[in-house]
């Protein structure tokens, strides 16, 4: 099924016929395709098609919100908005964008929305033998995936907005066991893009075999205070946690740490943070965000210092700004918050090839992999996880880590960086390069 711009305008003409002041229709219409592998063999697939629609609105004041995915419960979803708006709190910053022109962004691939199951299989295979033929220590494949979905989407609102956009994804994920006597160790690994091109199916493989062989004889190491490297998939998981204290609704909320703290230094000043839902190849990429504001590149964090949060239109009204195009849903089902589109760390700076920076650390972690980024706490930046990977010493591996633990602040963490890699990759809609950090405590 396609978006439907008449029903989007029956529910728009229906609202605002009985009293609500302002009315917006929010349309998805999507299609996927998974496929898992084992062996060689499919062991499970399948293909799906969705629609839904939300219907939002404001009336005395007051929001209204509900939504279906059956267009012949139309008017249904007109009363159930305006009974929740009937019991909502009143709030003078609720509003909704205006039309403006948006950019036109490559974002919809043909060769996804038309993919094939016996293509989706060659694709999950692929990512398969890219494990088992990179190390004949890799004994076991839990889970090999291809995974393609394309979408349609119209956001219509009686403002006269009317953004229509389709976008298309595919990724590629594996988990692995690499066994050596006695000793097993798992690794994983992902990639994703807008593009059958972005993605690369057999290097998933080839990745999480890396990560799970170099594993092998892991143990622990003793507690001091030592250089870490981070890896862009560590420090992309951090940079996550970090966005959520950039979000206008968190520190409105008194969740973010980073309130009342534009115009400061952050984080280290060899640091920018970017959030651009227009960056070619990013994986997150589209033309607007999920109000129908065009996306644009914001600077949040420029040479450490805080620009700024990112808005949607509600959070921007209550703080009398304009929404910097970062409006996002879950889908129909939900009302926007609001979230990242492209983040990245950006540096105009000098950066390191992973190597050098290896051989600068002198004896310290190379960090694969940590346990439990996402509990770090949004309001006080404190952290205690767990961490595992490689120890260096003179820039060569000297042996494997697990169980050590690392502790202290986000912020203070982000200040320690001597040295930023030539490696930036997405992780999802978060990208980082190798982050060389100072002197961190680590414990065993």
């Amino acid at each position: 099924m396609k978006t439907d711009h008449e029903l989007a305008s029956r529910l728009m003409d229906s609202a605002l016929s009985r009293g609500a002041y302002l009315a917006e229709v929010y349309q998805r219409a999507s299609s996927s395709l998974s496929t898992d592998v084992k062996n060689g063999e499919v062991e499970a697939a399948s293909r799906s098609r969705t629609f839904g629609y939300g219907l939002r609105i404001i009336k005395d004041g007051r929001p209204g919100f509900s939504f279906s995915n059956d267009p012949g419960d139309a008017e249904v979803v007109v009363q159930r908005a305006l009974d929740v708006s009937a019991y909502a709190s009143s709030d003078d910053s609720l509003g909704l964008p205006e039309e403006l022109d948006s950019p036109e962004v490559d974002a919809f691939d043909m060769e996804v929305d038309a993919i094939s199951e016996a293509r989706a299989r060659e694709l999950a295979v692929q990512v398969e033998e890219g494990a088992r033929e990179s190390d004949p220590r890799i004994k076991k494949v839990r889970k090999a995936s291809s995974s393609f979905s394309s979408s349609q989407v119209l956001i219509m609102n009686s403002r006269g907005l009317s953004k229509g956009f389709s976008t298309t994804s595919c990724a590629a994920s594996i988990m692995c066991v690499a066994e050596e006597g006695d000793d097993s160790q798992t690794g994983w690994g992902f990639e994703s893009g807008r593009y059958l091109g972005e993605v690369d199916f057999r290097g998933a493989g080839t990745d999480s075999a890396r990560r799970a062989t170099q594993m092998l004889g892991a143990r622990r190491v003793q507690g001091g205070r030592f250089h870490l490297l981070l890896d862009p998939s560590v420090s992309a998981e951090f940079l996550a946690v970090f966005s959520s204290m950039l979000s206008a609704e968190s520190v409105q909320k008194g969740r973010s740490l980073l309130k009342g703290r534009v115009g400061e230094k952050v984080i280290h000043g060899a640091l920018t943070i970017i959030d651009n839902g227009l960056l070619p190849d990013g994986p997150g990429r589209r033309p607007v965000d999920d109000e129908g504001t065009p996306a644009m590149e914001n600077v949040l964090v420029k040479d450490g210092i805080l620009m700024g949060y990112m808005h949607n239109t509600h959070s921007a009204n209550k703080d009398g700004t304009v929404s910097t195009g970062n409006a996002v849903r879950g889908g129909p089902s939900g009302i926007p918050s609001v979230g990242k589109l492209n983040m990245y760390f950006h540096t105009d700076g000098a950066t390191s090839s992973q190597d050098d920076m290896l051989s600068s650390m002198g004896g310290g972690l190379y960090v694969t992999d940590a346990m439990g980024v996402h509990t770090i706490n949004p309001v006080s930046g404190d952290f205690s996880i767990g961490v595992s990977g490689l120890w260096y010493k003179g820039g060569h591996p000297v042996h494997a880590v697990k169980e050590a633990v690392i502790a202290g602040n986000l912020i203070d963490l982000f200040g320690l960086v001597d040295a930023i890699g030539d490696d930036l990759t997405f992780l999802g809609s978060v990208g980082s390069p190798s982050l060389l950090l100072g002197p961190v405590d680590l414990s065993a």
